[in-house]
């Protein structure tokens, strides 16, 4: 029997004796000057955020002056085939996005491998060879997966919950993620894909919203996103969320840009942080909780400059900066990738871990996409190491019924690969359904995911009893 004292010097676990062993890492800003075409860039260029727009990498022949003779000729070709025939979001990369992809001690020798392989390329600038080669759509995918478009009350939107509302106020982002959820709105058209418009000036879309929620008293949150704020200009901006704090039911607001970890250089401006100083001050006077959202999906995208542009809006006045990430296999669907980007997320940049989304049924995902089971593990795998406020939640947004934790599951056949939801409220497409929170509904893994069990389920069982909604019944 051990004594306390010796307890006390040997500690009761060891750190190596753990699954996951946290080591505290200093942030890293990598080098963009190993990037020929950016080997003159000086320090006050590159924190320019109108440097960062001009300077956007959104074509082929853009992303070769700035690699120069790193990559080798496969890797444009694999690219552009990715762009003739799958890609759903055109290309755009701030430079402060790509410097983060490959990290400095990759070799010129091994280059081209180690980008290939890089988590954040192979989600911001995906190539063919990254797709599944012969399931690369669900057969149940659609364009607007979660059906957003169809619960506009007025254009751009979305009346989802009964007390909360998505305001698209744009369509465009200063990045393009490959897995945009709102793919079928956002960014410029594919050769596959042609996207939908917002028809109304924004002028007037952004009026009838604020008509819309001075009507309806029991919304009290407010998202305001597109595409994504950064892109619009702050004086815009600022002028409608002023409007929001007007209304005396709203109590949250939620501004949210991937900008912070795709261009922090926006976030740090002196009109932009003195604009947010006002409205901050605003929110406190009125009781309102006003806080930015963010979407970063990889320890590496975590550098000094976007701690620095959160400090700098925590210092303005915001309540919170948070993180909405996606789950996404080849990028972060391991134990220890979401933990060292948690640990970095929370405890180096002051952005709180939030939220984990599976990544949502569009076309030409199912390479990203992973098994209810398998984000049922990696939920109780991160558990116990981060402060639980700090915890982040792992949902699954599933059509017609919203977001659910991932252990909410009614009923999950896992063979099939089918799992079953149910909902305590309805959605903006139910109206007035007194049926809709008697069903159970369905949501579909990748195909071909094999579970513990080594068994596979979609070839041999490809349909499942539903009705013309979508729903099926519990046995």
């Amino acid at each position: 029997m051990t004594t306390y004292i010796e307890r006390e010097k040997t500690g009761f676990a060891y750190a190596t004796d753990q699954p996951y062993r946290y080591v505290r890492k200093q942030l890293i800003e990598p080098d963009w000057r190993r990037y020929p075409g950016w080997s003159a860039v000086t320090e006050s260029e590159w924190r320019d955020a109108q440097w960062q727009r001009a300077h956007s990498v959104k074509n082929i022949a853009q992303l070769r002056a700035v690699m120069g003779d790193l990559l080798d000729e496969k890797f444009y070709a694999d690219l552009a085939a990715d762009q003739q025939e799958r890609a759903t979001m055109s290309m755009l990369l701030p430079p402060q996005m790509l410097n983060t992809m490959t990290p400095s001690g990759a070799t010129r020798r091994g280059f081209t491998e180690a980008f290939y392989a890089d988590p954040i390329r192979r989600y911001m600038l995906p190539v063919l060879s990254d797709r599944d080669p012969q399931w690369i759509s669900h057969p149940y995918a659609e364009r607007d997966s979660l059906h957003e478009s169809e619960m506009w009350a007025t254009e751009g939107l979305t009346h989802r919950y009964p007390t909360k509302v998505l305001a698209e106020l744009l369509s465009t982002c200063p990045q393009y993620c490959g897995h945009c959820t709102r793919m079928d709105l956002v960014g410029n058209s594919t050769p596959t894909i042609g996207k939908a418009k917002l028809e109304l000036r924004p002028a007037d879309r952004q009026e009838r919203m604020l008509e819309y929620l001075r009507a309806t008293p029991s919304v009290r949150d407010v998202v305001v996103s597109g595409g994504d704020v950064a892109n619009l200009p702050w004086p815009r901006l600022e002028a409608f969320v002023a409007e929001l704090l007007e209304i005396e039911t709203v109590r949250d607001i939620r501004l949210a840009s991937k900008a912070l970890a795709g261009l922090p250089q926006h976030w740090l401006q002196d009109k932009v942080v003195d604009g947010v100083a006002r409205v901050a001050r605003t929110a406190a006077d009125r009781g309102v909780n006003l806080a930015l959202h963010t979407h970063i999906n990889h320890v590496q995208s975590v550098t000094p400059l976007v701690a620095e542009a959160t400090r700098a809006l925590l210092d303005a006045g915001l309540r919170d900066v948070r993180n909405q990430g996606v789950l996404l296999r080849g990028v972060n669907a391991t134990t220890t990738d979401l933990l060292d980007l948690c640990f970095a997320l929370q405890g180096e940049a002051n952005i709180l871990p939030y939220y984990f989304y599976m990544c949502d049924m569009i076309p030409h995902a199912e390479h990203w996409r992973v098994a209810l089971w398998e984000a049922q593990q990696l939920q109780q795998e991160i558990m116990g190491y981060l402060p639980g406020f700090a915890t982040p939640r792992i949902v699954c947004d599933v059509p017609f019924v919203g977001k659910r934790w991932v252990h909410q599951v009614v009923y999950y056949d896992r063979i099939r690969g089918i799992s079953h939801w149910s909902k305590n409220y309805r959605t903006g497409l139910d109206g007035m359904d007194v049926d809709a929170l008697n069903r159970v509904y369905p949501y579909y893994d990748p195909i071909d995911t094999l579970p513990p069990s080594g068994q596979t389920w979609w070839r041999n069982s490809c349909t499942v009893p539903c009705d013309a909604s979508g729903t099926v019944s519990a046995p």
